[in-house]
């Protein structure tokens, strides 16, 4: 398969500089570039869930009221507060 890509003048100039320091032929970089991306994405799909799932429930305040109830929570926590 061919592929043609257009480079910011920067980054080409970083990359001949890099080709001619090593004698690598651009092809084989651009291919070694390509397959070493490719082993690192993860191999199946995920959702926005998968991505965050480490974050849900990380400050958990074990109440399962919380949306439907906010407005008495709310008074609760200021009352209990205020009250020290």
């Amino acid at each position: 398969m061919k592929i043609a890509i257009r480079l910011p003048t920067k980054l080409a100039a970083e990359l001949r500089s890099h080709l001619g320091e090593d004698s690598t032929r651009l092809s084989d970089f651009v291919r070694d570039a390509i397959a070493e991306k490719l082993e690192r994405a993860p191999t199946g799909k995920f959702s926005a869930y998968d991505f965050g799932k480490y974050l849900f429930g990380k400050h958990n305040s074990g109440r399962r009221d919380l949306s439907s109830n906010r407005k008495a929570i709310l008074n609760e926590v200021l009352s209990a507060k205020h009250r020290r």
